[in-house]
């Protein structure tokens, strides 16, 4: 009995010193927009379960490609304090009209990194007058804690070399090549504001850089 017990510690072992992203299952997702495949990972550096939703023959080159952070209250709940639900869905849409793509779905990303308690506690400095990036600050927290190592580790595993990304960030460009993937694009990703998210916008356009051209024509919006 013993015995057993120290073979299952050694495997145990054995698996906390792994590191990177394991595939670990792909499985078909039907969904609203189309037939796509869920490949889930787990990543042995922070133990994030993290999926890619990929949608056709992707290729390896020019793969149009979402890398979208875990958004507990704009992807499931529908806020509009944010667009980021409204970005997913426009994501999906759009892999499946080309025909083919990934939407890599990043958990442990909630609140540019910072957590989801951590986040609503952010969002009620907002709501007394600080904007996103003061809120973070105040709470002593990073303004932005997300790392992209894991999203271009999946894209590597999943044979993509370059992708045409869709985003609005350039951060996330940047991880992207440091990592070794390639962007031959970048694809903008424009959310029509409302009067509930204008200020969260144009606080992520003028402090986050942000490219957010169409803000200019809601000068109307408080």
């Amino acid at each position: 009995m013993t015995e057993k017990v120290g073979v299952l510690g050694k495997k145990s072992a054995q698996r906390s010193q792994r590191s990177g992203a394991e595939r670990v299952v792909n499985a078909p997702l039907p969904t609203v927009y189309g037939e796509f495949r869920a490949i889930g990972y787990l990543d042995h550096d922070r133990g994030d379960e993290q999926v890619a939703l990929v949608y056709g023959e992707i290729g390896t080159d020019d793969v149009l490609t979402r890398l979208h952070s875990e958004c507990l209250t704009g992807d499931a709940f529908g806020s509009q304090h944010c667009e980021c639900g409204d970005q997913l869905a426009s994501a999906l849409r759009a892999v499946v009209a080309e025909g083919r793509g990934v939407v890599v779905y990043l958990r442990g990303h909630e609140g540019r990194g910072i957590g989801l308690l951590a986040k609503l506690r952010a969002m009620a400095l907002q709501a007394e007058g600080l904007d996103t990036v003061e809120a973070n600050l105040a709470l002593g927290l990073p303004v932005d804690a997300r790392d992209y190592g894991v999203a271009a580790e999946i894209l590597h595993d999943l044979g993509v070399r370059s992708v045409r990304l869709m985003s609005n960030n350039p951060r996330k460009r940047e991880a992207l090549v440091r990592h070794g993937i390639q962007v031959a694009e970048q694809v903008p990703l424009l959310i029509p504001p409302c009067e509930n998210n204008i200020t969260y916008l144009r606080t992520k356009r003028e402090r986050l850089d942000h490219h957010l051209p169409h803000l200019d024509a809601v000068a109307h919006l408080s």
